[in-house]
């Protein structure tokens, strides 16, 4: 658990800022770069040094904007509106049962050492993602397909009975359970799907170990418009176009790079003094003086997103639901977005994101604070008495995590009459945490993998990689598996509407609000489309010089 301090901030700033500078001041005096365009070069803050860079075992957004960058899809996300387009699939059919999926990939694809990617590689791919010793949090995303999950769980182990075939090196057959009407957009936005390369990774170590060497620069192989060129942990991750990639005609940048910046304050400075062109976020401090003095360098997209704190429901007193539900009701989530985050987000008081794909959750948290005490008195705890030592988790790569604890902090103290610590961890120690259950309550925040309202509630199913509150309950896997048979979405949408009412019952999260994606973005970098998903495929970027 560490703060950083101010002097620690300083330092990076003058590390991170003088890397920057002094590479650029060298590249733009040399003579020959004098008659040449200027290089194009787009510099984002990055939050927190990623997890990893493995498609299959990374799972927040500091991951993601890498992964983007090196993984390439079956099916690409149309850079306005996320729709899904053709990738390294030229084309596709289904067929009229809706049970499978024929894609057909282009001719002549290739990894960025110039070897041949086939259906083949899919296949092995999937294999592992699949594999039970890999123990992937994202595999269930491959549960629609014939035998996935009974491989994944062990009791299939022959994976040539999973729903994966490849007639030839240009076409791979994905048979499924039932009709999944998301599944293009899940493939098209989520990196699971993506190959990796499987010939490579063996070359070091176990297919199924987490955290191999395969990932770092000079060893890493990708199948994207960029390539791993450096990673310099806590400082930079550079990435260089790849010219064995299909498109490589479109790719306009030649580099991009990532710093993994987790203060707030150090990167709007490094925007502010041009060393940035893309923030990670925004402190919502800055939110009124950049919407007075720099209306054009100041984005606030809508992001179908919800900030949330999970529960761990093993542990006491958190393994009673009218406890839990004291604590949701406690909560006053119009001030929070008022005064705590000012960056137009909307109070959360159900799970669901409203409006997705024509659906909207019409539970929620009702009652308020007479609720809450009454509710925390019927368990046995009135004004609090006799509660165990409570501890927050929270991430503080972000100031506003640090923020929003504080300010919940203080309203469970007010209205329930609770103490309640804080304790913050960097990044990979807090996500380790989350997965091994070292918590009682922790901050969160789920990003929708493709616009569907499937893409929140079923990360609540009872063994999901995604569920770290541990909580389960037969009734909602029922209908999570029902809605999935449904054959029209308006009986899908009614398990949904059930399931959602399930979890304002049983609280196993708190819903705090619905994100919006404020951040700070230099008018130069075009090609940058505000997306529900904030995905941006770096192909259509470009500096504007």
């Amino acid at each position: 658990m560490i703060i950083r301090s101010s002097l620690r901030a300083a330092f990076l700033a003058l590390t991170l800022g003088g890397a920057f500078l002094g590479g650029g001041c060298s590249r733009r005096s040399a003579p020959a770069a004098a008659a040449a365009a200027p290089a194009q070069v787009l510099r984002m803050g990055n939050s927190a040094e990623p997890q990893d860079l493995d498609p299959q075992t990374v799972q927040g957004v500091p991951e993601l904007n890498i992964v983007l960058a090196l993984f390439d899809s079956l099916v690409e996300a149309d850079p306005h509106d996320l729709h899904p387009v053709p990738g390294q699939a030229e084309s596709w059919e289904i067929s009229p049962d809706g049970l499978t999926y024929t894609f057909h990939l282009r001719a002549g694809l290739s990894w960025s050492n110039g070897e041949p990617l086939t259906a083949d590689d899919f296949i092995q791919s999937y294999r592992r993602i699949l594999a039970p010793a890999f123990a992937a949090e994202y595999s269930y995303l491959f549960y629609y397909v014939k035998g996935a999950k009974e491989f994944n769980e062990g009791t299939l182990t022959d994976f040539a009975q999973v729903g994966f075939r490849a007639p030839d090196a240009r076409t791979l057959v994905v048979s499924l359970k039932q009709p999944t009407p998301f599944l293009l957009k899940e493939i098209a936005c989520h990196y699971a799907w993506d190959a990796v390369p499987v010939k490579t990774i063996a070359r070091f170590g176990p297919l199924e170990q987490k955290g191999s060497h395969w990932t770092r620069a000079g060893n890493l192989v990708s199948s994207g418009p960029f390539q791993l060129k450096d990673w310099t942990p806590n400082k930079r991750i550079i990435v260089v176009r790849n010219p064995h990639y299909w498109d490589a005609g479109r790719v306009r940048l030649d580099q991009i790079e990532f710093y993994p910046i987790d203060d707030q304050n150090v990167e709007e400075r490094m925007f502010r003094t041009g060393q940035l062109d893309l923030t990670y976020d925004f402190l919502p401090n800055k939110l009124d003086a950049y919407r007075r003095d720099h209306p054009d360098e100041l984005r606030v997209d809508p992001w179908l997103g919800i900030y949330y704190y999970n529960f761990n429901v093993t542990r006491p007193p958190f393994t009673d639901a009218r406890v839990r539900r004291a604590f949701a009701l406690a909560v006053d989530r119009e001030e929070l977005v008022r005064d705590v985050m000012r960056g137009g987000q909307t109070p959360a008081y159900a799970v669901s994101y409203p409006g997705v794909s024509g659906y909207a959750p019409r539970a929620r948290l009702e009652g308020g604070v007479a609720e809450a005490r009454r509710l925390l008195a019927e368990a046995g705890y009135p004004e609090g008495r006799g509660l165990p030592p409570i501890e927050l988790l929270y991430n503080p790569n972000q100031e506003y995590n640090r923020s929003v604890a504080e300010a919940i902090q203080a309203m469970w103290r007010k209205n329930l009459g609770v103490a309640v610590a804080l304790t913050n961890q960097e990044w990979k120690v807090y996500l380790d945490s989350m997965q091994t259950g070292h918590y009682q309550i922790a901050r969160a925040g789920w990003i929708a993998d493709y616009a569907d309202p499937n893409v929140f509630l079923e990360i609540y199913a009872t063994g999901n990689g995604n569920n770290y509150t541990k909580w389960s309950n037969p009734e909602y896997d029922r209908l999570l598996h029902q809605a999935l048979l449904a054959t029209d979405e308006s009986a899908r949408y009614a398990c949904y509407q059930q399931m959602d009412a399930i979890l304002v019952r049983e609280c196993p999260v708190i819903p705090l609000f619905y994100y919006t994606k404020t951040y700070a973005k230099k008018p130069s970098v075009q090609g940058w489309w505000p997306t529900l998903l904030d995905e941006h495929p770096y192909k259509y970027v470009y500096i504007q010089n």
